[in-house]
């Protein structure tokens, strides 16, 4: 007969805590999709500087006016350089209030042209602060306002990227033009984005003959070379119809050609979602096809949707600027960055006023900003 150990059995290898100690549960156990996401994109130091840009965009488009020195119509010397900034007096000693000096014509002349020498006047400052009284303008188009965010103290003209052919602010125009081009591209991409995605989920779902007729019509649309079409359609608009039936025309052209690729993506994860299990599980119960759709099918393609909004709107941009530049998206009063790089149709005004090219620096931080977001969305999104 075998004897029983007298030691009782330990109901658990764990440890129990002391009285009064409370066990941490872990700092991810009830963490959302969301938080996860927003976890993962904080360790791409690409997606964080792309958001960041992005952010900075969207607040330079809606506080245009504020942040603009000057009023972007007020016209001043045409094709004067950059204005730089200065923190030294005429005699060279060190001030801590910035100012610039404007050009202006010297005493000496030019003992090959006999022109008077154009350099700088010293002796009639243009102090810069923040928060300065300037162009009166008004706020988010309600609130009437006349201080702009860094501008010359006594409202004089101060031109930080120099002026175009007609005298007027590059820069300010630049910002102000952001809006006009953001508009655009985040239009765009909203109606590629929601006439894509449903097209491409429901024909993904139901398949069948709606799925072969759909699809011959999104390669339909595929097929067309879009330069030339966007090209011959823009002209369809006469040049005397107003500002904005143009701009709702360009933005239907550009939103009628860019759903087709959406829409052949989400196809595709819809047709590898549609055959998951708990997809078939809910088939068989009697869930309806609207709930599917939008309870299981919908959920699992934004990841992929929301990547594809942030490649798709710098593809958009350039678009607009190349178009822009061709003079078929934008017409005057408006301003757009597109619009602004006509003054560089010419090779002799890029060579002898080379910053009137500083919109592309504006379209050049745009793209990088939206890729380096979509680049680290997408691996926030599914990191394997």
């Amino acid at each position: 007969m075998l004897a029983r150990d007298p030691s009782p059995t330990p109901p658990s290898l764990t440890p129990l805590p002391a009285e009064g100690v409370t066990i941490a549960e872990p700092a991810h156990a009830n963490e959302s999709y969301i938080a996860l996401v927003w976890r993962r994109l904080k360790r791409s130091w690409t997606g964080m500087a792309g958001l960041i840009l992005v952010v900075l965009l969207l607040i330079m488009a809606v506080f245009a006016d504020f942040l603009a020195p000057m009023d972007p119509k007020a016209t001043d010397v045409a094709f004067a350089p950059p204005q730089v900034m200065s923190f030294h007096d005429k005699d060279g000693n060190f001030v801590w209030q910035p100012r610039v000096y404007a050009l202006a014509d010297s005493a000496d002349l030019d003992p090959v042209t006999f022109q008077p020498i154009v350099g700088p006047d010293y002796d009639h400052p243009r102090l810069l602060g923040f928060f300065a009284e300037g162009a009166p303008y008004k706020l988010l188009g309600l609130i009437p306002a006349d201080r702009h965010f860094f501008a010359s103290m006594d409202g004089q003209p101060v031109h930080f990227l120099g002026t175009d052919k007609f005298g007027r602010d590059v820069l300010s125009r630049a910002i102000h033009g952001s809006r006009v081009s953001l508009m655009i591209a985040l239009t765009v991409v909203f109606i590629i984005t929601l006439i894509g995605t449903t097209i491409g989920m429901v024909s993904g779902y139901f398949g069948g003959k709606f799925d072969v007729w759909m699809q011959r019509f999104v390669e339909l649309v595929l097929a067309f070379p879009q330069l030339p079409l966007y090209l011959a359609l823009t002209t369809l608009i006469p040049v005397t119809a107003p500002t904005n039936v143009f701009l709702a025309f360009v933005i239907i052209v550009m939103s009628a050609l860019g759903w087709a690729q959406m829409s052949r993506e989400v196809r595709g994860k819809t047709l590898a979602l549609a055959r998951i299990d708990y997809v078939r599980a809910a088939m068989a119960v009697g869930a309806t096809d609207r709930r599917i759709i939008m309870q299981h099918i919908f959920p699992n393609v934004m990841s992929h949707v929301i990547v594809a909004v942030t490649i798709a709107i710098p593809t958009v941009v350039l678009l607009e600027a190349f178009l822009g530049f061709l003079g078929f998206a934008v017409k005057p009063p408006l301003i757009s960055w597109g619009l602004m790089l006509q003054d560089t149709a010419t090779y002799s005004v890029i060579g002898t006023y080379p910053w009137i090219l500083s919109p592309v620096g504006f379209v050049l931080v745009t793209v990088f900003a939206f890729n380096a977001l979509g680049d680290g969305l997408r691996d926030a999104v599914d990191p394997y």
